[in-house]
């Protein structure tokens, strides 16, 4: 499997080399598309396991975020996307896999019968959430907290339905971020849902989630997840994203518990080069499901504030993003500095450079 995806990796990278007449080198239908993204951070706890977030878990060091290649293809009604990630970014993502860099992030095929209804089987990347695993599609380089303890992928089978301002998104899949169900439990399977509306007379769009399901270890697992963007003015816009998941361990009857989370996204770009996003987020976990998770230090959970600014600015498929983050907790501990005393709060400066083709 692994040489497999090498070769494949090769055969992308050798496509793109000829540069300036890479398109001349794919077949009519197909696409060639990707990015890299490289970055510094520097946490002022001077510990790295102060991140509690993905994809950023270092401190005074520079790092490599991923390589990632995307294929596209299309015949008439029926499509293709295949797209592989290299490096601790693409690793991170697919946790559940062997520990390897290279890594399937998304790898499906899809057929349309009609212009409002389309079919697709495979692995893609969730759609809850308003943040998305590739660096170049997310205004801050840091990751929430919602996306970090939410679902990543999706394997599975789906159907979307689109008829003017609305769609609708219906599936079945594997456990969540499972690309194969593991031994013994091939007949688990999640239900996931999308409500989409997206105006035609302003500029708003709004998207109601669901995943939910019994997973590998006996526990139901529900997600509801909303997401709003509004268009304010030409250069000014807002996000939204909230999100509820419960858990309830089926053979043990226990009792249901839950984390949610909130947070508000203010764009602004005062031209086409550059733009600020501000990133306000409230992320509770009062039952010690994913931050607050000795049950020792925090018997009541706690919950975390976290404001994150970020700059964007943009020549052609350049993007550099200085950006400021401090995240507070409530209970001492969560946070630590080099010496491993505790802390309530942690503040990180970072330097990201995305290149996408």
């Amino acid at each position: 499997m692994r040489k497999s995806l090498f070769a494949l990796l090769a055969m992308f990278i050798a496509m793109s080399a000829s540069a300036q007449d890479s398109l001349r080198l794919l077949p009519v239908g197909f696409k060639l598309s990707g990015y890299a993204d490289v970055y510094y951070k520097y946490g002022f706890n001077e510990n790295k396991g102060d991140n509690k977030t993905s994809f950023t878990n270092s401190h005074n060091s520079f790092e490599l975020g991923m390589v990632s290649l995307k294929l596209e293809s299309t015949f008439k009604n029926v499509g293709l996307v295949a797209d592989i990630g290299f490096g601790k970014r693409a690793e991170d993502f697919s946790y559940n896999d062997e520990k390897t860099r290279l890594a399937i992030k998304q790898l499906y095929i899809s057929y349309a019968p009609t212009s409002w209804l389309k079919f697709t089987m495979g692995s893609f990347a969730t759609h809850v959430g308003y943040e998305l695993v590739d660096a170049y599609a997310n205004r801050n380089y840091s990751m929430s907290y919602m996306f970090s303890y939410g679902p990543f992928f999706h394997t599975g089978a789906k159907a979307d339905l689109t008829f003017g301002e609305h769609n609708l998104m219906i599936g079945v899949f594997n456990p969540t971020d499972l690309k194969a169900a593991w031994d013994g439990h091939e007949g688990i399977k999640y239900i996931g849902a999308q409500y989409g509306f997206a105006s035609a007379s302003v500029p708003f769009k709004a998207y109601l989630n669901y995943i939910g399901g019994l997973d590998t270890f006996q526990t139901r697992n529900d997600q509801v997840d909303l997401v709003l963007s509004y268009q304010v003015a030409p250069k000014f816009g807002i996000g939204y994203n909230g999100t509820y998941s419960t858990y309830k361990n089926k053979p043990a009857k226990t009792d249901a518990t839950n984390w949610f989370g909130s947070a508000l996204y203010l764009n602004y770009d005062p031209s086409e080069s550059f733009g600020l996003s501000l990133r306000g987020e409230y992320f509770s976990d009062k039952d010690g499901l994913k931050v607050y998770t000795d049950p020792t230090e925090f018997p009541e959970g706690g919950s975390v504030v976290s404001f994150t600014l970020s700059g964007n600015y943009r020549i052609g498929g350049f993007t550099l993003i200085p950006e400021v983050r401090l995240d507070q907790g409530n209970k001492e501990g969560i946070f630590h500095d080099k010496d491993d005393a505790p802390k309530k709060s942690s503040a990180s400066v970072s330097l990201a450079a995305i290149y996408k083709f």
